[in-house]
C-alpha cells in the first residue's frame, strides 16, 4: 500500500466534521478519530507495517502510552520484534504499582509510540517519567501529527517527532 493509499484509507474511517474539543483545549472543526482506525486489525497493521520503517536504529523497547499509543504499539511491535512497554498516565496504586508495564525501560533506548500529536503535551509529560526511570528517550514516533505545535514542543524537550503521515497527507487524501 502507497503512502497516498493509506492517508486515504485512514481518511475515509476516521475522518470526522463538526466542532471538536481536543485533548490541548484548543477547538478544531474536523477530528480524525484515531479509536476507528485503531479498531480496524488490518488498517492498523498497514499502519504499523509503515511506521515500522520510521523506528530509528538502536531502539531497544517501545513505549506505547496510555490509551491509544497500546494498540498502535502492540501492532508495531509484531513488525519489529521489539518488545514493547505499556506506560500510563499515572502509576497504578495496586498490583506492581508501576507506571511503565511490560518490557523494562531503565537503562534502554526508548522510542516513545502514540497514535496522534496535537500539541506533544503527553508524549512530554511520559517522556519525563520513563527518563525519571533511566530510559533514554530521544525520538517519538506517531500515526498521525496534526501539525499544531506538537514538533516544537517535544523539540524543546531534545525530543525528535517522527510521523507516518500528517493532517495535511489525510487531507490531501480527502475525496473532496
Amino acid at each position: 500500500m502507497t503512502h497516498s493509499d493509506l492517508a486515504a484509507r485512514i481518511h475515509a474511517v476516521s475522518h470526522l466534521t463538526g466542532q471538536f474539543t481536543l485533548r490541548s483545549g484548543r477547538t478544531a472543526p474536523e477530528y480524525f478519530d484515531k479509536y476507528r482506525f485503531e479498531a480496524d486489525p488490518v488498517l492498523l497493521d498497514e499502519i504499523a507495517l509503515g511506521m515500522a520503517a520510521l523506528v530509528p536504529a538502536g531502539t531497544e523497547v517501545l513505549a506505547g502510552l496510555e490509551m491509544g499509543g497500546i494498540p498502535v504499539v502492540t501492532a508495531l511491535g509484531r513488525h519489529t520484534g521489539l518488545p514493547c512497554a505499556f506506560v500510563r498516565k499515572a502509576a497504578k496504586t495496586y498490583g506492581t504499582c508501576r507506571l511503565a508495564e511490560g518490557a523494562e525501560v531503565a537503562g534502554r533506548r526508548v522510542l516513545v509510540v502514540e497514535d496522534v500529536v496535537t500539541s506533544g503535551g503527553q508524549i512530554v509529560l511520559s517522556s519525563a517519567d520513563l527518563r525519571a526511570l533511566g530510559a533514554d528517550v530521544r525520538e517519538a514516533l506517531c500515526a498521525i501529527d496534526r501539525e499544531q505545535g506538537g514538533t516544537e514542543a517535544l523539540a524543546a524537550k531534545g525530543i525528535q517527532l517522527l510521523s507516518l503521515l500528517t493532517a495535511d497527507d489525510l487531507r490531501r487524501a480527502s475525496p473532496h
